[in-house]
């Protein structure tokens, strides 16, 4: 039987916490960003915990 692969880009993209929610960058930030009000850029910034609804596709993509 092949071994197990976990998705090398999910784990680019989430950090898992301690007690094992999801914490990802929101999107919308990377281009034209002159478009995108000054409000709108600041509010993308940083990290948000991740809906609960997600966490079972991102752990069957961890191999968690």
């Amino acid at each position: 039987m092949p071994k197990f692969k976990p998705h090398s880009g999910m784990k680019k993209r989430v950090k898992v916490t301690g007690r094992g929610k999801y914490l990802a960058e929101p999107a919308g930030k990377r281009h034209l960003l002159e478009v995108k009000s000054s409000k709108r850029t600041r509010r993308l910034t940083g990290s948000v915990e991740l809906a609960p609804s997600e966490t079972r596709r991102i752990n069957k993509m961890l191999g968690r």
